[in-house]
């Protein structure tokens, strides 16, 4: 429905779908895959797994050496979290690329690279990428991101939870007139 209004009211507009949207949806998968995996392990490798998640959602660039260490293990104990993990990775290198049309040949080759095993978990995500990819890969023509609005929108969240009970004439106050 946004997208029809947008296109109806300013034609003109090139709509960019915000990249962390997309991505995040890569790491849904990821979860995906880890919560499926998780229901055939014993208790004490289940309570490993849930505390060593957030690793599995860092980008490899990001690790410390012990984050390091602690991925190697899971994906060598666990082939199929190796391979989603690198399906994440190489999912976000997309959003490196410093053209368009090299971010769709990626994106094609990394589509074709989903073994059948894992295509339901990616499914949202390929589903998405074939309904939006001419707002999604607008994003390399003009690079921006939706981060300072939501960024701010989770500043004023905590302004209004702290403050408990303001109107929201108050709380505009506060925001606008506030450094």
């Amino acid at each position: 429905p946004y997208r029809d209004a947008v296109k109806v009211t300013l034609p003109n507009a090139i709509i960019v779908i915000d990249k962390f949207h997309v991505v995040r949806m890569a790491n849904d998968a990821m979860e995906t895959i880890r919560k499926n995996l998780r229901s055939g392990l014993t208790t004490k490798q289940r309570r490993g797994l849930m505390h060593d998640r957030f690793i599995l959602l860092k980008r490899k660039k990001e690790l410390d050496a012990k984050g390091f260490l602690t991925l190697d293990l899971w994906t060598k104990n666990y082939p199929d979290l190796g391979v989603a993990y690198n399906l994440k990775e190489s999912f976000f290198d997309i959003w490196d690329c410093e053209t368009k049309d090299k971010a769709i040949q990626m994106y094609r080759q990394w589509e074709a690279s989903i073994p059948d095993s894992m295509r339901s978990a990616f499914e949202p995500l390929t589903r998405a990428m074939g309904n939006w990819s001419e707002e999604i890969f607008a994003y390399f023509d003009h690079r921006v991101t939706n981060a300072y609005t939501e960024s701010l929108n989770s500043l004023i969240r905590v302004m209004n939870r702290l403050g408990r009970g303001y109107s929201f004439e108050a709380l505009r106050a506060k925001i606008l007139f506030t450094e």
